[in-house]
């Protein structure tokens, strides 16, 4: 449904472009959401997207469609653009939006840019610069409502109705000492349940879900997804206060996340590449198909020590491929199950045997249900039972040995501190389908006395 509406706006918004319909363009550009706007800018020219974006008559709507486009469309967008025309825009947006977009550009354009914002602006961006930029400090918005504790709750709606007009999202009341420090928090229903003069820390949690500066903002995702809060307070080494993070952030770095892990289980790297180059593509995919190029001569070479046994028994080559790719499956399967477990927090990298044990378990069931399946299959085609007793053993072990090298491989990964996900791309594939070639013939020589 949400594809089609992109798609008629898409082929609307180019029609009207190439017939310069300009009252058309206003009415249409400025009804339509900056996140759907985003999705047309990758099907026009740049020259097209500044003369769409010039028919935004909100410049807060202007910065939201800068936050919505992708990486590389907003770098090619804003290249063309005088800073003077940036500058009002990115001034209109979150400071923790503007650092993620300075962090993309080049530092000649993003220093120029610094120094034409105004003053608080522009310091409140360069704090965030000096974080990560995966970490909650890079994340963080500045902006938060933080009371002394020994406010009351008429004084907290006082400062909210006067004050705090313009911060994003106040979900929550933050209160902290008379050092900054963070030391209990509220939500804003509890503030007008309770009578006016009651002082904050009468009825404030001081059981707060907090985060470090330094704090992965993967970790700051499954504190989110786990305890179901709509911001979460970043604290510096000394437990001050510095900024929140708010769950629309979050959700950007859920699908953020999503997409890193399955672009690295699909072995094509770290970047969204759909919107790149012909040439840019072919040059981060070839380095990961190499793996499974040299994996592949591994096994044709294996395959090549076993070529007597295949010329007494040609049978023997018709179910290489079946043997492979019920391998692959599994040790796929096993290793997206593995990878995901670990990515929601759901599997402790400390059971590492547990968790094999287990996947060995189930790899040596559905062995066993497959190789009797594909034996029964092979002697009905062949007629010879020792040739179905060794394409079922085969069978057995391919998928046994598939389960455990899939769940292995991203459990000793993690140990290791290295992303569990590069292990389900070519690397184990690969590994899986050698193994399982070996596995094939040498059981088939001992059986058959090849």
């Amino acid at each position: 449904m949400l594809q089609d509406k992109n798609k008629i706006l898409i082929e609307s918004i180019k029609r009207l472009l190439r017939r310069n319909a300009i009252p058309h363009l206003r009415k249409i550009v400025n009804k339509t959401h900056a996140a759907d706007l985003s999705d047309v800018f990758p099907y026009l020219t740049v020259r097209q997207q500044h003369k769409l974006f010039e028919l935004i008559d909100d410049v807060e709507k202007k910065g939201i469609l800068f936050s919505e486009l992708d990486e590389a469309t907003f770098l090619a967008f804003v290249e063309q653009m005088n800073v003077d025309d940036i500058v009002p825009v990115l001034e209109a947006m979150p400071s923790d939006d503007v650092a993620d977009l300075l962090g993309q550009l080049r530092d000649e354009k993003s220093d120029a840019i610094l120094k034409k914002m105004k003053r608080e602006g522009q310091e409140e961006v360069e704090n965030l610069l000096k974080y990560g930029d995966d970490t909650a400090g890079g994340i963080m918005v500045p902006d938060f409502i933080a009371l002394r504790e020994d406010a009351t709750a008429g004084e907290a709606i006082k400062m909210f109705q006067k004050d705090y007009k313009d911060v994003e999202m106040p979900f929550y009341l933050y209160v902290v000492d008379e050092y900054g420090k963070l030391v209990g928090v509220s939500s804003l229903r509890q503030l007008v349940v309770v009578s006016p003069d009651t002082p904050l820390k009468a009825f404030m949690s001081t059981d707060v879900f907090s985060v470090r500066t330094d704090t992965d903002q993967e970790e700051v995702a499954k504190l989110v997804a786990r305890y179901d809060i709509l911001a979460v307070p970043v604290v510096d080494d000394t437990n001050t206060l510095m900024g929140i993070i708010t769950v629309d952030d979050v959700i950007d770095i859920i699908k953020e996340e999503a997409t890193e892990d399955i672009l690295k289980m699909a072995g094509v790297g770290t970047e969204f590449i759909e919107s790149k180059s012909i040439l840019k593509n072919t040059r981060i995919r070839m380095p990961w198909l190499l793996a499974s190029c040299f994996g592949g001569l591994a096994a044709t070479f294996i395959i090549g020590e076993f070529e007597e046994s295949l010329k007494q028994v040609s049978a023997l080559a018709a179910f290489i491929p079946v043997i492979m790719g019920m391998g692959g499956n599994i040790g796929t399967q096993s290793s997206t199950i593995v990878v995901r477990g670990i990515s929601t927090g759901f599997l402790d990298v400390r059971e590492i045997w547990s968790v094999v044990f287990k996947e060995l378990s189930i790899g040596l069931l559905l062995g066993l249900v497959y190789g009797t399946l594909i034996g029964v299959v092979a002697q009905f085609r062949f007629s010879g039972p020792k040739l179905a007793l060794a394409v079922g053993s085969a069978v057995i072990c391919s998928m046994s040995v598939a389960a455990l090298v899939g769940s292995l491989v991203p459990m000793v990964f993690a140990r290791m501190n290295v992303d569990p996900a590069v292990a389900t791309g070519p690397f184990v594939t690969t590994s899986i389908d050698i193994i399982a070639v070996f596995f094939y013939f040498r059981i088939a020589s001992i059986l058959l006395g090849l």
